[in-house]
């Protein structure tokens, strides 16, 4: 079991709450696309990052981790786009184990990775089952945060989650 003195983990997704699914932010891609390196770096929905995020992530102070499906390829294409340096990234299982209806594939591996660590969850496919099944399997603080897929991260989200991290960090 790890040390509830340790920083907070905030596990991370990129589509949804970092690349927002409803209009263009009208930000400006920070890198120029080359997709001969990754399939994803030509992917034209990466304009929408925000070349903050990574400072605002940062300054939560948590230990962030990339929670996706892009896997280490966030590292290589999305950190670089909004400042923030290579970030652990949670090894999906092969196949996920079933669980109750409705929770999600994401959401078993998650509490393993934080092994009673407090954590922050923020994804925009979050239920009211995976708040459930997170309460009654981890030991320790949690905040699962659900974002709006067509807007991302925005303001409030930020002071929800440094709300939260108030609430649980020693001061």
């Amino acid at each position: 079991m790890t040390s509830t003195m340790e920083r907070p983990l905030l596990f991370l997704d990129v589509d949804g709450p970092l690349i927002p699914f409803g209009s263009s932010s009208g930000h400006p891609q920070t890198a120029a696309a080359d997709s001969s390196t990754s399939p994803n770096q030509g992917n034209p929905l990466l304009e929408r990052l925000s070349p903050g995020l990574g400072s605002r992530l940062t300054a939560l102070g948590c230990c962030l981790v990339w929670a996706t499906t892009w896997m280490d390829e966030a590292n290589e294409v999305v950190s670089p786009r909004i400042g923030l340096p290579r970030l652990p990234v949670v090894e999906w299982p092969p196949s996920a184990d079933e669980g109750p209806r409705g929770l999600h594939w994401k959401t078993r591996p998650l509490v393993e990775w934080a092994d009673g660590r407090p954590f922050i969850w923020v994804d925009d496919e979050i239920s009211a089952m995976d708040r459930l099944w997170v309460d009654a399997s981890h030991p320790g603080p949690s905040l699962l945060h659900r974002v709006n897929p067509a807007k991302g991260l925005v303001d409030a989200d930020f002071s929800t989650l440094a709300d939260w991290l108030r609430s649980v960090t020693p001061g």
